[in-house]
């Protein structure tokens, strides 16, 4: 049977779901994470709920069939039938391991304690963090074990490239695809990505635990 990392780790590699309309339920990889995958005229949705439910819910949704996974009824039903909650509906966006060092001087945090890995391992495991100067760069393990990254860029040191810099020193720092959740309205989190190579994959809206 196809698990969520199995789809994950074809997408990375640019092997998609077959473009047909037709939406896959996967049993979810971890208690922690449930949601749905928007790819090209495909949807995934990671869940332990009832299959059933979840293909009745998406056939009461009034709109495209192929915008029902991510359409705001249908997640706010997935919500309230799961008491779970979500953000946003983000960008996914995937790199490659790139070899040789970072472009750009990083220092380890290696406090459990800090503030930013406590936040971090919230949402991910294995969790590591780097300091540069004027930033911070986040990676560790989130959806279906897949290898995520996020950065946070000092506002007194925007607008000079660092956002582009750190994600693209995480592509230094691991040795398989790096993920990328980036809300489409940030445009300039999507072009520094972009800028560093990583790809679009589809979309996802990500149901948090209570």
């Amino acid at each position: 049977m196809e698990t969520l990392r199995d789809i994950l780790e074809a997408a990375a590699h640019g092997v998609f779901p077959p473009a047909d309309g037709a939406t896959t339920v996967v049993a979810q990889h971890s208690p922690r994470d449930a949601g749905v995958l928007s790819f090209t005229a495909h949807s995934v949705i990671f869940t332990d709920e009832d299959p059933r439910w979840v293909r009745e819910a998406l056939a009461a949704v009034d709109c495209d069939p192929l915008a029902a996974a991510l359409n705001p009824a249908f997640l706010a039903a997935f919500m309230a039938r799961t008491g779970r909650r979500t953000e946003t509906v983000d960008a996914l966006l995937a790199g490659s391991p790139l070899p040789g060092g970072p472009p750009l001087a990083l220092t380890e945090i290696e406090d459990a304690g800090h503030p930013r890995i406590v936040y971090a391992r919230g949402r991910r495991d294995d969790v590591r963090v780097w300091t540069a100067d004027g930033g911070v760069l986040v990676v560790g393990r989130g959806v279906g074990g897949r290898l995520e990254v996020s950065v946070e860029v000092d506002e007194t040191a925007r607008h000079r490239g660092l956002g582009r810099l750190l994600v693209t020193a995480a592509r230094h720092l691991v040795t398989e695809p790096l993920w990328a959740q980036v809300a489409p309205g940030n445009a300039r989190s999507v072009r520094a990505f972009q800028a560093a190579g990583y790809r679009a994959v589809g979309a996802e809206a990500l149901l948090l635990a209570p």
